[in-house]
């Protein structure tokens, strides 16, 4: 608790940093489970040639790009620290930077990125989207799954909003800034901001992670195409 309390009261790169040797045995950490059932269904869109894992952190998701790509995968994070963990465990290249300007041309097919939008504030979306479009070859992928939201008052939304608001008094009140909500990544927003950058958007259902009660895929993959 100390620990997650020094790295809440630190910048989004300098908390990461701190927290990075400890990350992939945390919550943080986009489970496994998320990983497989993208692949899965990834899979079937694919195969890809150069692939980029946008905000890798220590490279889980960089396995996924790699069993998708037939060339090299690249993973972009804005964290030492937690690249020098990835580089320990994976076997890509890893670039430090940061996702509103990449420091790429126009030489990825497809585009990944798992668990990292919730750093950025809706204003800043829109300039990360045609980032990502800018380094795309026409045709390309940009892949990321997105969890339905929890029910209204439900245990799973009082904790968003609880956090959220924590997140938003701290950064009311201590500098500098740690970015991260949960109830600002809305997929009805996403979906017209990636019209806008240049995509056309599909949904593909995540079986392997199921439905809701009422149906409704508990999480789906977002994939747009770069006009």
């Amino acid at each position: 608790m100390r620990e997650l309390a020094v790295q809440a009261l630190s910048s989004v790169e300098r908390g990461y940093d701190l927290l990075a040797p400890k990350f992939d045995h945390t919550p943080f950490r986009t489970p496994d489970v998320v990983l497989d059932a993208v692949a899965e269904v990834a899979r079937g869109l694919g195969p890809f040639g150069r692939g980029l894992d946008l905000c890798c952190g220590t490279g889980a998701g960089t396995r996924v790009l790699r069993r998708l790509c037939r060339d090299d995968v690249v993973g972009v994070d804005l964290s030492a620290g937690m690249l020098a963990v990835a580089r320990r465990h994976e076997d890509a290249v890893w670039v430090r930077g940061e996702a509103g300007t990449l420091p790429f041309g126009r030489v990825f097919d497809v585009v990944a990125s798992f668990g990292a939008f919730g750093h950025f504030r809706p204003e800043e979306r829109p300039g990360v989207f045609a980032e990502v479009a800018r380094v795309l070859r026409p045709g390309g992928r940009f892949l990321f799954p997105i969890a339905a939201p929890p029910r209204p008052g439900g245990s799973g939304w009082w904790f968003q909003v609880g956090f959220d608001a924590a997140m938003r008094v701290r950064n009311a009140v201590w500098r500098p800034p740690f970015v991260m909500y949960y109830r600002t990544f809305r997929l009805a927003d996403v979906r017209a901001e990636l019209c806008a950058a240049g995509f056309d958007v599909e949904l593909y259902p995540l079986e392997a992670l199921g439905r809701r009660p009422d149906g409704a895929p508990r999480c789906r993959l977002v994939a747009a195409t770069l006009r």
